[in-house]
């Protein structure tokens, strides 16, 4: 299926690792002009390399941190003219709301929920001048199945949720798109993290962490590539009448019975 996709200039924040990497990958596959963001510039620059050797692409990199409003402004103006900006940057960490202090739950929401609404801002202005363009915010299945072990980031998932949603609802006046995707848990660095502190509540050791996966959704954790390959997809025009809405993707887990 020819995703229509070539040569576009794609901007993907929060691209060194996990899953912004895989969606970074699956653009190079389909010939864009990608220019990945990052705050940890050794990360960025191997993953750039990663990119050239497996697709054979030229990736640009930008280090800038998205949790102020100076390096959302230095990201815009290198990037230039894009025509999709995907927003994945943020880790918010694991705690119910005695874990989770102050500065920790600002901190967090600094670089997750502002900074993409701090992008949208900054780019959306250009795509509307010009009568086209999308944006994809990689948001998490936490903000629709709000969890109280993962308060910090269900509350600032379901915001982004609800942003997305009303912000993709007026955007198509403009002839712009803005939609989203929940990942459920995914194979990165960051899950392993995660079910780390909840294997070490439920099963008094951190190491078992894996024995959790059983009870998800086909039995396993879902793919980077999966979540990947979806956001370029729905970034094409061949899903060209969506916007205004996030997709869950799960496996069907916010469904299943408790009990099962």
């Amino acid at each position: 299926m020819n995703l229509q996709l070539k040569n576009k200039r794609v901007l993907i924040t929060g691209a060194s690792k996990g899953i912004g990497l895989e969606i970074a990958l699956s653009f190079c596959h389909e010939g864009c002009d990608v220019m990945i963001n990052g705050r940890n510039e050794s990360q960025l620059i191997q993953a750039a390399q990663y990119l050239r050797e497996t697709s054979g692409a030229e990736v640009q990199t930008v280090v800038a941190d998205l949790s102020n409003s100076a390096g959302v402004a230095e990201l815009v103006k290198a990037s230039g003219s894009i025509d999709i900006l995907v927003n994945n940057a943020g880790a918010i960490p694991g705690g119910d709301i005695f874990a989770i202090d102050d500065a920790a739950w600002r901190k967090a929401w600094d670089l997750k929920l502002f900074g993409y609404i701090d992008m949208t801002r900054q780019c959306l202005p250009a795509m509307q001048a010009r009568g086209s363009g999308v944006i994809v915010n990689v948001i998490g299945m936490a903000g629709a199945a709000p969890r109280a072990g993962y308060i910090c980031g269900s509350v600032a998932n379901a915001a982004l949720i609800a942003f997305t949603k009303a912000m993709g609802a007026a955007s198509t006046e403009q002839g712009v798109r803005i939609l989203g995707i929940n990942p459920s848990q995914t194979r990165t660095d960051r899950i392993e993290t995660l079910m780390r502190v909840q294997a070490e509540k439920q099963l008094g050791d951190s190491e078992k962490w894996f024995d959790l996966t059983h009870k998800l959704a086909f039995g396993r954790l879902a793919e980077p590539c999966e979540m990947a390959d979806l956001v370029v997809f729905a970034s094409s025009e061949r899903a060209g009448y969506l916007s205004g809405t996030v997709i869950d993707i799960d496996g069907g887990m916010q469904y299943r019975d408790a009990r099962g």
